[in-house]
């Protein structure tokens, strides 16, 4: 390393904004603690798994753009199939300006945690970053309630499609309302600051001296509340009562709607089971931080070493719901299939009779929002 080595850069890692690719608050006081881990391995470690969360995310999402647009251009006038992946862009879209900006962060870890890039980039990477982090959690929120709704309440003719595709347009615009208002407490007070261990630029928050740790603390239980403690248990019981709706409901019980049953509901539990395994890690060691901070829970010297050794190591973890929102809510979704064999086929086979007959599929707007299911069941 140039400017200064890993242990030193380490000795100052509560100045960085590494930890602020979530939460720029975030951080757990090594204090007067001497390090028991090998920093420059957890250092390199991170900047691997981001690598590796920005090209797989960006490939996944960017394809799952390309194929709705490509789903809406070959739609020929149909209303009722855009609409149906609505929420579907908009997180596929949230997720790719996610991936988007790890290669940022990754540049500034490679130099040690100095940032070239100026206040201004400062403040918009972040805040591109921490709208679009929100973004991903709320539409997951809408979509399983949305789905729900669409099962037990599906729209009635004409004008009751037009009503619903209202809505969703206008709860699309509220999300991204609410996730800039949610980014911009921590984004203000971000700042391209010189640090005092070396010539080393960071970009960082300074809080006001005399309320700096409440403002920490602020954040961080900000981040709990609106990234998790709210959304979760939407998620978890508009999937729950969607269950039970596929299982209650009053469709003829052949084999194969049987079949149909078994499949949505393993595909719902994974739903929940996928943003708990990523969320849950990183949240549960957030908030082992802020009631350190607030004195209520004292840390030793060894748990303080593993709390922050696992902050960073579940950030990683968190960002892989960039990966997995594309699997569970685009690949294993038989319309979206269709769709990707289509846009291959029309672009590159337009003349295949396997390309007439898959625009002869129907798209069936209940099969979205019914997880796996072709037919809305009967409630």
């Amino acid at each position: 390393m140039s400017s200064f080595d890993v242990d030193e850069l380490f000795d100052v890692w509560d100045d960085l904004n590494f930890t602020g690719l979530l939460e720029n608050g975030t951080r757990v006081a090594m204090g007067g603690c001497s390090a028991t881990f090998d920093r420059s391995a957890l250092l390199y470690t991170t900047c691997v798994l981001y690598v590796f969360i920005f090209v797989v995310g960006l490939a996944a999402n960017g394809l799952v753009l390309w194929v709705n647009i490509r789903a809406q251009g070959t739609s020929a006038g149909s209303a009722a199939h855009p609409e149906t992946h609505l929420y579907i862009a908009q997180l596929a879209a949230a997720d790719l300006c996610v991936c988007a900006t790890l290669p940022v962060w990754v540049s500034s870890l490679a130099q040690q945690g100095h940032w070239p890039f100026g206040e201004t980039a400062c403040k918009v990477t972040h805040l591109l970053f921490s709208v679009n982090l929100f973004g991903s959690i709320f539409f997951l929120a809408c979509m399983s309630v949305d789905r729900y709704l669409s099962v037990t309440w599906p729209s009635d003719g004409e004008e009751g499609g037009r009503r619903r595709r209202r809505t969703r347009r206008a709860v699309c615009a509220g999300v991204w309302l609410l996730a800039l208002v949610a980014s911009l407490p921590d984004t203000y007070f971000l700042r391209a600051v010189k640090s005092s261990h070396g010539d080393v630029v960071l970009c960082r928050p300074v809080y006001p001296e005399e309320q700096a740790r409440e403002w920490m603390v602020g954040i961080q239980l900000s981040f709990i509340l609106l990234g998790f403690a709210l959304p979760f248990p939407v998620i978890a019981l508009a999937y729950a009562l969607l269950a039970r709706a596929l299982s209650s409901s009053s469709s003829p019980a052949t084999l194969a709607v049987e079949q149909e049953r078994r499949v949505s509901r393993r595909v719902i539990l994974a739903y929940i089971v996928v943003f708990l395994g990523c969320w849950v890690p990183y949240h549960g060691v957030l908030l082992a931080d802020a009631l350190s901070l607030l004195g209520l829970v004292p840390l030793s010297c060894g748990l303080e070493n593993a709390v922050y050794v696992a902050l960073h190591l579940t950030q990683c973890l968190s960002l892989l719901h960039c990966c997995f929102n594309p699997i569970l809510y685009n690949f294993i979704n038989r319309n979206y299939r269709y769709d990707l064999m289509k846009a291959f086929i029309f672009k590159y086979s337009t003349r295949t009779g396997l390309a007439r007959l898959i625009e002869q599929t129907h798209h069936s707007e209940t099969e979205y929002s019914a997880v796996a299911v072709d037919n809305p069941p009967k409630i």
